[in-house]
């Protein structure tokens, strides 16, 4: 049978413009993203990275 836990951890951030913007925790690996929605002009997710590009990690 099929673990039920919640692998994703999200919290609600603040955006400048944004309706809604959320960090995205995977709480397996620690990888961050970033979830904003604009209105009229769409939504969009991304990776937060580090200042050597690499993949920002919850400690």
């Amino acid at each position: 049978m099929m673990s039920k836990e919640v692998r994703f951890e999200v919290e609600s951030v603040a955006a400048k413009g944004a309706t809604m913007a959320n960090v995205i925790t995977d709480k397996e690996t620690g990888v961050q993203y970033l979830l904003a929605i604009y209105p009229n002009v769409g939504s969009g997710l991304t990776v937060l990275v580090d200042q050597d590009g690499k993949p920002l990690l919850k400690k």
